[in-house]
């Protein structure tokens, strides 16, 4: 099968399966999400969700999040992974925010990635969920999916699938493709027992079909 056919298959499959893809996480603004985006780092968007009402609470605005007290945010996010680095990150992109950006969440991915706490995974969904920018965030649920079946080959790295995927994906598809991949991921493809059973998409999955 050509790759030109394979991606094609995956985009039809998901456009009639999965019209409706959107991030889970729970959000009002563009700093709300960045936020948000940064806590779920090698944390589920449930327990994110958890987290953020009362944090938004305590700092509704980066300038207020840039003031505060290394305890103040530790205790709001002590449940969540890796609170100590969340914490002071979650204050120097808020500083960084405000100093650099005069509080207003840049559209561009290569300047979001000045911020603390923000690499080029967090900019991508940024740019992609907030500005319906063409980009693609490549988190480990995208990483799997993409190379099971088969999008990316011999990927190393999420850089690596991101270049791979952005190349076959129509430019206006790919903010959703994002989502498609990471729900995908997150409920059918999942990493250590994949629910095989009720994925639409064994015919061309390589993961699969290697080990029937």
């Amino acid at each position: 099968m050509l790759i030109e056919e394979r991606f094609q298959k995956v985009i039809d499959y998901f456009t009639l399966n999965m019209s409706v893809a959107e991030t889970e996480l729970k959000y009002s603004t563009p700093y709300e999400l960045l936020v948000a985006v940064i806590l779920s780092a090698q944390c589920t968007d449930k327990r994110v969700n958890i987290i953020t009402p009362k944090f938004f609470i305590a700092f509704p605005t980066a300038e207020l999040l840039a003031k505060a007290e290394f305890e103040s945010v530790f205790e709001l996010i002590r449940s969540c992974s890796y609170p100590n680095n969340k914490a002071k990150n979650l204050i120097g992109m808020a500083t960084v925010l405000v100093n650099d950006f005069n509080g207003i969440v840049p559209d561009d991915v290569d300047q979001l990635q000045k911020m603390p706490g923000v690499g080029r995974k967090t900019a991508n969904v940024i740019a992609s969920v907030v500005f319906n920018k063409p980009a693609l965030a490549v988190d480990t649920h995208v990483f799997r999916v993409a190379a099971r079946l088969g999008l990316s080959i011999n990927a190393k790295t999420p850089l690596e699938t991101e270049k791979q995927l952005v190349k076959h994906i129509p430019e206006e598809l790919i903010p959703k493709a994002h989502h498609w991949l990471i729900l995908h991921g997150r409920y059918v493809c999942l990493a250590r027992k994949p629910k095989c059973e009720n994925c639409g998409l064994t015919d061309i999955c390589t993961y699969y079909n290697d080990n029937k």
